[in-house]
Formats: structure tokens, sequence, C-alpha cells
């Protein structure tokens, strides 16, 4: 049996398929991780408030309350890092998964290795130290971000970004008029090596929606076509 002592991190497993649920667990214990199980949207619920743990695996499609609302749920108050369970070609799902703020997801049937190596490469970015610009302000026209605070205004109002759109915000504002693809994007703003680049389109037309006065046509998130986006400065 694993030390928890040695574990590299608390994971909540919540999904109503048994066999998911003890295959998903032994591979995360196998990792190093220490794993709490529950069977359904409720439970999760209840033992994300009582253990608060560092990561939650958790599937889509569960009855009582699904996956795609206990995430909404949790993004009320806690950035935890969360990985979804979802069906092969439910999009949608995903889409919505990414727009509520899920970290990434893992497409049924999955491999359990690959989704241990998905948690332990979450855990791992969200664990880095902040790679933000050793600047206390960032500022652009009305735009605003108080990189310590972690806070973004627009116009003189509080931005309600999560902390992805954050980095993701700051990354654009220190590299200005520079075209990046998608898989540059999640290797620098994600930390990750591999995953799937629509995370990138998702958080972008999430953000475009919070920064430009008209989103269908973003003047300051430009895309870059065959090539990705650029940060286009708010012209004096």
């Amino acid at each position: 049996m694993t030390d928890t002592n040695t574990a590299t991190g608390r994971v909540l497993v919540v999904d109503d398929d048994e066999t998911v649920r003890d295959v998903v667990r032994r591979y995360l214990e196998a990792g190093g991780f220490t794993v709490e199980v529950a069977r359904d949207g409720s439970e999760g619920l209840r033992l994300f408030g009582q253990r608060r743990p560092d990561l939650v695996v958790l599937d889509v499609m569960m009855p009582g309350i699904n996956g795609l609302e206990v995430c909404r749920r949790l993004r009320r108050d806690s950035q935890v890092p969360v990985v979804l369970l979802t069906a092969l070609g439910e999009e949608e799902d995903r889409i919505a998964g990414l727009q509520l703020g899920a970290d990434d997801y893992v497409t049924k049937p999955f491999s359990p290795r690959e989704l241990a190596l998905r948690v332990a490469s979450v855990l791992r970015r969200a664990r880095m130290p902040s790679q933000a610009p050793a600047v206390s302000e960032l500022v652009d026209g009305d735009l605003r971000l108080h990189v310590s605070a972690r806070q973004a205004t627009l116009a003189g109002a509080e931005l309600s970004l999560t902390g992805r759109e954050f980095d993701l915000l700051a990354f654009f504002l220190t590299h200005p008029g520079v075209a990046f693809s998608r898989a540059d994007l999640l290797e620098k703003v994600w930390g990750w090596e591999f995953g799937d680049q629509s995370t990138v389109t998702v958080h972008v037309r999430r953000l475009r929606e919070k920064i430009e006065t008209d989103p269908a046509k973003p003047v300051r998130v430009a895309t870059v076509w065959g090539v990705g986006y650029r940060y286009d400065p708010a012209r004096p």
C-alpha cells in the first residue's frame, strides 16, 4: 500500500460507475496519490467540502447532479483543478466543462495510465510558482491587471476571470504583437507538452467575451489565420 506521507496529492474521483472508480483509484494510488471516491455528484460535493482535495476527477454523465453542475458549484468558491471524464464524441460537454473552468478532460474509453499522467501534469502546473511578470501592474488602455493581487479591471469595473484566464491575459499583455500557435500557448500558459488544443480555443473565446467590446469582432485578441492568436494593444 502507498505511504500517504509520500503521496503526491489528494485526489477525489467522482463517477457513478464502480468499475471506473476502482480502476482509476488503483492507478492513481500506484502513482503515489491519496484517493477518495464518490458515487455521484451529491456525494462528491459533500466529500469535497469535508476533505478539500488537491484535484477532482469528475465524470460528466451522472444521474442526479451531473458533472457539469458539480464543476459549476466547485468553481463558485474554489480554483481546485478539475479533470473531466467525458464520453467519446460528446464535444459539447467537453466545451461546456472548459467554459465552466475545468482544467483538462479525458474521453472514455480512456487509458488509466494517460489519466494518471494528466492528473500529475495538471497538479504540477497548479503548484508551480506563478510565472507572472516581475511587475506589479500591466496596463493596456482601460484594461488593467494587478499582478500580485490577481485582479483585473476594464474601464474601472472588476473582471471575473478564472485563474487560467488571468494567466492567459497576463501572458498576452507581456507579449504584445507576437503571434502564438495554440500549441505554443498550451505549453507556455498551461505548462503542458500534450493536450487538446481546443482548451486554448475555449479560453480565448471566454477571454474575448470579457475584454472585447464586440467578441465577434475582436480588436485586442486577434486571430492569425493559419497560426493562432496575437494580442494587439489598444491604440493611444
